[in-house]
This record gives structure tokens, sequence and C-alpha cells, in this order.
């Protein structure tokens, strides 16, 4: 059977500018560039600047979880810096960053990904009597009548694996408006000790600059509860039950599983030191779970071969990293750079934390219900990290009150404020996403060199110079795709992974404010 070739542009439903260039053949995917279409350049911003602009420039890399940016550079900074954040600046990170996680996790499941599993005119034939469901009802079907279904369409068609019980399609569509609320929630909460999202301001080098009262703890305690309510009993409910039930046989099939090569640099302190992180740092290689590599910086590179940049064609360590574009550049179809680990692409975030963790409650599901590394293994992952996370959070409330009573209680390291002469440093952490990591270099107290390496990057990555896939390129491959005009199979593995890579609007025609709809196929 002859090769159909078909493109995706732009990949909708994520954060940034991303296309997909697929090649099918019987049915299934056999060829798959990821192309980053979008150049950021804020690292080369940095050059010649206050290091301490850093965190907040880093920050406008994205508008959802820019807090991450903040915190992963003010890591760098520490280091650079040889500052020493102090009990209370640790645990206030840790909260301002850990609500924020909270907002992203639902959302995604949620408002980018559920579309892709439910028939949503299924509500049209719900029965029931609940008075809610009846309310969202009668909402969805006179917005259709009115030929306003923003933002629930354009989408592809329904395949035999999207949900279509009116009951649980209903229950479903209240659960996404119910999310709305509970991540406005979710986003005050991070504001309360960050004084701003998004965007944060409290997060500097050697701590935090929000000095907390009794009365905004309490309040954030008190929100806090409210969304592990919703968490247990909504979030993880809704992913347990797709799962298990008519999603089962992707999560059987292991669809979009990819190379099984993970990495988790570990995150959340619950010490000074940083000895005892609440995600774990760890490498994973072929899928091998008995086996918990310990990480090692020093073996993180970046290839260029396929990237619109300059730059010698082996990988480069990143304190000496460029980014420099070059668009004429022969080969090169993405502005996405390949990250490596000792030479091996790794999917970083929630599927990679989880197992790296391997939290009995996860492990349990995944052993009962025989489900595989791929699409519905990475939201099963999200859901009970969100849980295990604002559960730990309780923990640094209530340390946050002990520190609060103490005498000498800080939330900064004050002594180290103004930049060394010459240093270098390394920030690496988790975010919501995936392993982040920031490196700069000072020279004369300016910005050298600064680069950044953001799960979308490992998780999106062309093919680096031995002509190896990155993990979602190679997630890809073998993914049945019966019809080429409504490739939903695709769309589930990339959303899958939540790319970030970098903010986006809709297209808005000018003339009749309709956003416009297109899908771009040959």
């Amino acid at each position: 059977m002859a090769v159909k070739k078909i493109m995706i542009d732009p990949v909708t439903r994520i954060e940034g500018h991303l296309k997909m260039e697929l090649e099918i053949e019987d049915g299934v995917v056999v060829d798959a560039r990821a192309v980053g279409t979008m150049y950021r350049g804020l690292e080369p911003l940095l050059i010649g600047r206050d290091p301490r602009d850093a965190t907040y420039v880093t920050e406008r890399a994205c508008g959802v979880c820019a807090g991450s940016h903040g915190w992963a550079s003010s890591l760098t900074l520490d280091q650079a810096y040889g500052a020493q954040v102090p009990a209370g600046g640790r645990i206030l990170r840790n909260l301002i960053l850990g609500a924020m996680w909270l907002h992203d996790h639902p959302l995604h499941f949620y408002h980018l990904c559920a579309l892709d599993y439910l028939d949503i005119m299924a509500i049209a034939e719900y029965q029931g009597k609940d008075p809610g469901l009846q309310a969202v009802k009668g909402k969805i079907l006179k917005l259709v009548a009115a030929g306003d279904t923003s933002p629930m369409t354009p989408r592809y068609k329904p395949d035999e694996f999207c949900v279509n019980d009116p009951e649980l399609v209903t229950t479903a569509v209240a659960h996404y408006l119910q999310a709305l609320d509970m991540q406005a929630k979710a986003k005050k909460m991070s504001a309360i000790f960050a004084g701003k999202q998004p965007h944060q301001s409290s997060i500097v080098v050697g701590g935090v600059t929000m000095l907390p009262t009794m009365s905004i703890v309490s309040q954030f305690r008190s929100m806090l509860m409210e969304q592990i309510d919703f968490l247990e009993k909504v979030y993880l409910q809704d992913v347990v039950t797709f799962g298990t039930g008519p999603l089962l046989p992707l999560a059987q099939a292991g669809i979009g599983g990819g190379d099984l090569n993970f990495l988790s640099f570990g995150g959340f302190a619950r010490d000074n030191e940083g000895k005892d992180p609440f995600f774990k740092p760890g490498i994973i290689l072929a899928g091998d779970l008995n086996n918990i590599i310990p990480l090692d910086a020093q073996k993180i590179t970046e290839d260029v071969h396929y990237s619109w940049y300059k730059g010698s064609a082996e990988s480069k360590n990143l304190f000496d990293d460029t980014t420099i574009p070059d668009l004429d550049k022969k080969d090169a179809y993405s502005f996405v750079k390949a990250p490596r680990y000792e030479g091996h692409p790794m999917e970083v975030g929630p599927l990679a934390r989880m197992l790296v963790m391997q939290p009995k409650v996860l492990m349990d599901l995944i052993t009962q219900y025989e489900i595989k590394p791929g699409v519905v293994a990475r939201h099963a992952a999200r859901a009970v990290e969100t849980i295990l996370l604002a559960k730990e959070m309780i923990n640094w409330i209530d340390a946050l009150e002990k520190e609060m009573g103490t005498a000498d209680f800080k939330i900064h390291d004050t002594a180290h404020w103004e930049a060394p002469d010459t240093a270098q440093g390394v920030g690496l952490t988790e975010a919501p996403r995936g392993a982040l990591g920031h490196w700069i270099k000072i020279k004369d107290k300016k910005t050298e060199n600064y680069q950044m390496v953001v799960p979308s990057t490992w998780n999106f990555s062309p093919k680096d110079e031995k002509g190896v896939y990155g993990p979602c390129e190679k997630a890809l491959i073998g993914v049945p795709v019966p019809d080429p005009d409504n490739p939903i199979n695709v769309v589930r593995v990339i959303r899958s992974y939540d790319p970030c890579l970098a903010c986006a609007v809709h297209l808005i025609d000018p003339k009749t404010n309709e956003i416009m709809k297109y899908h771009i196929g040959y």
C-alpha cells in the first residue's frame, strides 16, 4: 500500500506552536517528525544582563507554569551565588509551585485532552433526573443550536474508543465546568504567596520576598483542602473510570509508549540540603523498572543536527551551549533542540516521575489492569501524583506554621544578594510537564551564557546526529491511524505529553471575530 503523508498544523489544545508531519502505511504511522515552529530566543536576551533578571525573563517563556522557570532560575542562581535558602523560603517556594501543579494537571485532563476521548453529542441522549446534569445538557444543546460550540470544537470525529455513554459524557462535561472554577482557586492559592499569577514575583535568588501571616496561611490551608476534595472525588475518579473502562484497550495496548526511557530530575526539597526531595531523581532505560539509575547531570547534552541552530554537529555541555538560529540549515526541521542523557532520548513528565518513584497506588493500578506505559498511563500518573503532592502540601503548611513560631524565622538569605564576579550554576527541578533545567555562567557580575532545557524540549525533540527519534516521534511510530483524514490517535499521543512549546493564541478572522478553523493535509 502506498505511503500516505499527512500534516497536522497547528496541533491545537496545547501550549505553543507545534506541527506534526507523519507518514502512514497500512493504517499505521511509519515515520514522524515533530516540528517546533517558533523561535524562543530568551537565552540570548539574558547575555550581558544582571543575573537576577533571569528569574523574571525566563518566566515569560510560558503563562501556564511560568513559576517553574522562576524556580529553576532561582535554583541556578542559588548555586552560582552560594546562597543558602532558609527553611521558610524553601517551604514557601514549594507551596507556591505546588499550587500551580494543582492548577495545571486537571486543566490538562479536562480542557486539553478529554475531548479526544468523548463523543460530546452523546449528551443529547442523557435521560437521567439529576438536576445539575440536566442543566449541563440544556446548556450544551443550547450552544450547539446557536452554532457556538467553542472550545469543544473543532475536533476530530469520535472513534470506537470515544466514550459515548450519555451518563458518563454528561458527568464529564459537568466536571469540565467544575474544573474551571477549581483552576481559578488554585491560581489564587499560588498568588497568595507569590504576589501574582501568572508570572510570580516572590521567588528570587536566596529564597522568597513575601513574609506570610498566620491569616494568609490559614486561608491557603482551607483552599488546599477544597482542592484535595476535588482531586480525590472528581479528577482521579474520572481518570480511573475512563482508563479502566472504555479506554482499557488503549491502556493495555500501550498506545504511544515509545522507547521507555524515563528521566526525573527530582523536585520539591524537603530539607535544606536538598537530599530528600518529594519527587525522586532517577533514570530508567528500556523500561527496566527494577533498575533506577542515579542521575548524573554531567551526562546531559544537547544536539542540534536537525534543529535550526548554529553549532557543531556533536552534542555540547549545557554551560557552553549556544542558541543562535540558522534558518537555512540543511536537513533541519525544528526550532526544538535534541537533549540526550548519555546519548539516550528520554521521556520526562508525570509518567517518568511516578515510574521512578513507584507509589503503591499507581503500581497496583497498573498491575491489576495490565496497563502498559503509553497514553492512558500518562493520564493515570498525572492524576495520582497530583493527589500525592497535594497531601504532601499539608505537611509543608504544618512545617511553615512551626517555622513562623520560631524567633529566627527567615525567608531569604540576604547575605548572598549581589552577583559574584565569576561563577556558574545549574538548577534542576521538576515542572508539571517534566524535568526542567537552567544553566548559567557569570563573568564580571553579568550573565555570560544562559541555557534552558524545558520538558517539551526533551519530549518533542527532533532526531539527533545518529538519526535517533525524539520521544514523541518514536511514540507515534506504530500508532494505528485507520483514517488518515481523522488521525485522532495521533493527537491523543501528542497531547498525553501535555506539550508546552510556548504560549499561543487562536487565529481570529479580523472581519468576523470568529475563530478560524482549518486542517492542512497532503
